[in-house]
């Protein structure tokens, strides 16, 4: 016997609230509490429930022409290099582009559904289950660029080579003779931040590598990095040999090297990740791991565009090259 499909009036009934009610949550009306909303999306989340068309993030042709592109935050080259990707595809298909901000009061979403948009490429957006379930049941089509945790098999995703890219940078600093060594990241949380040190570690692991490696997390602050890296380079035995799993990262490094008068690279070795242009002023110059920024936000939105107009039995999943960019930070022990 096919099993009976859930239907808005099952949400609306787990979720303790009536079907018009379900249906304002689901295409982005304000006039809803936040409590309510929350159980809605919960029962979204619970049920399944996949929207009137039963097939799940289906585009419908009855919206305009746009999709939206939400960001984490604009500050930094990140988002605008992940924008200029993002936007030379949309233009190149003929796609008007909508920019918007995930600020965690999570009005992101309403307002995304409010538009009635067509699709959306989610960056570096710390997105929850409950998020999803909800824009898969309002029946629109989503890539995530950089997912910040692992993504659900329905949702299609674009990403970068973190792991080998973390790999990189532990091979080169090895080569270069380095035994002592230590691991800056930031959100343990992020996919990419665990993707990068266990490419560090694995390398360091290899068979006839004597290597120590320390891993430290530091508060993501304006002064977190330097203050993390100033007591790691300052204890006894200090590394000689730093993993920037950021260039940010990397350019508090250089903060707390200069503050304890160790000279870079002749005392400790810096190698970064990301390869973003307002790092071009350290000097030395920085060695980090190039993130293909720019053209993972257009592979994004080809593959957002790929899905809306022709929705694949399964979600796809792209990842992109890195490259370690040798320059001046990283010397020979």
């Amino acid at each position: 016997m096919e099993q009976r499909r859930t239907t808005l009036a099952d949400v609306a009934a787990a979720a303790g609230t009536t079907v018009p009610t379900a249906s304002k949550v689901l295409s982005g009306r304000s006039d809803v509490s936040a409590a309510t909303r929350a159980k809605v999306m919960r029962a979204v989340a619970d049920l399944g429930y996949r929207g009137r068309s039963g097939r799940g993030a289906v585009p419908r042709t009855d919206r305009p022409s746009l999709v939206d592109l939400v960001l984490s935050g604009v500050e930094g080259t990140w988002a605008n290099r992940a924008l200029m990707g993002v936007e030379r595809a949309a233009t190149a298909a003929g796609v008007d582009l909508v920019v918007s901000v995930a600020r965690r009061d999570g009005d992101w979403l309403t307002r995304l559904l409010e538009r009635n948009l067509r699709g959306a490429v989610l960056a570096l957006v710390d997105v929850t289950a409950e998020q999803l379930a909800t824009l898969a049941a309002a029946e629109v089509p989503v890539v995530l660029l950089d997912p910040v945790t692992q993504p659900p098999s329905t949702v299609a995703s674009v990403g970068a080579a973190n792991w080998a890219g973390g790999r990189a940078a532990a091979e080169h600093l090895i080569g270069l003779g380095h035994e002592r060594l230590a691991v800056l990241g930031a959100d343990r949380r992020a996919l990419y931040t665990q993707a990068r040190i266990d490419g560090f570690r694995s390398a360091a692991a290899q068979p006839g590598h004597a290597v120590e490696v320390e891993v430290r997390f530091i508060e993501w602050t304006e002064t977190g990095a330097a203050e993390a890296a100033a007591a790691v380079l300052g204890a006894a035995g200090r590394p000689t040999g730093v993993f920037a799993c950021t260039d940010n990262i990397a350019a508090g490094v250089y903060d707390a090297a200069e503050s304890l008068g160790l000279r870079i690279p002749e005392d400790v070795s810096v190698v970064g990740f990301d390869d973003l242009p307002e790092v071009q002023w350290l000097r030395p110059a920085l060695t980090t791991v190039h993130q293909p920024i720019s053209e993972m936000g257009e592979a994004a939105m080809r593959m957002l565009l790929r899905i809306m107009a022709d929705p694949p039995a399964l979600a796809p999943r792209e990842e992109l090259a890195t490259q370690l960019v040798v320059r001046g930070s990283a010397g020979r022990r």
